[in-house]
């Protein structure tokens, strides 16, 4: 992405309907599910250190947002009643997802699919993450 994302003039928890919505000074708003952003959140326990390495959420249907804090000027951190915390949303990456959303979903299923998951299947322990040369783990 070329030019930056806008900044969100206002962010909004709706714990009843399980989403976070962005609104935006020129009137636009996005509504992000909790479960999409638990499912995609940034972090290396779920990106992984790098290519190949993700570890595919699943059973994320029911997670709500317990709790977020700014980060600097240039995002936030969500807390999940799941007990994850340690992914970092750039306002960038959140514009992303809201813009992107069908896209992101179809691809997370396509993802499950392939893998002989649906979204409500549990976590196993390790997820679906392999711990290749310089994980650290």
């Amino acid at each position: 992405m070329s030019a930056r994302a806008p900044v969100p003039s206002g962010l909004v928890l709706h714990k009843q309907s399980m989403v976070l919505e962005l609104q935006y000074e020129d009137g636009r708003s996005y509504r992000l599910p909790f479960e999409l952003l638990r499912v995609m959140s940034p972090s290396a326990e779920v990106k992984g250190h790098g290519p190949g390495q993700e570890t595919l959420q699943t059973g994320k249907r029911e997670v709500a947002v317990a709790g977020l804090a700014p980060v600097g000027h240039y995002a936030i951190q969500l807390m999940f009643s799941d007990g994850h915390d340690t992914g970092i949303y750039t306002w960038d990456y959140l514009y992303t997802l809201a813009t992107r959303q069908d896209e992101v979903w179809t691809d997370y299923l396509g993802r499950l699919a392939a893998a002989g998951l649906d979204r409500d299947a549990p976590m196993t322990s390790g997820g679906s993450h392999t711990h290749g040369p310089g994980c650290g783990h």
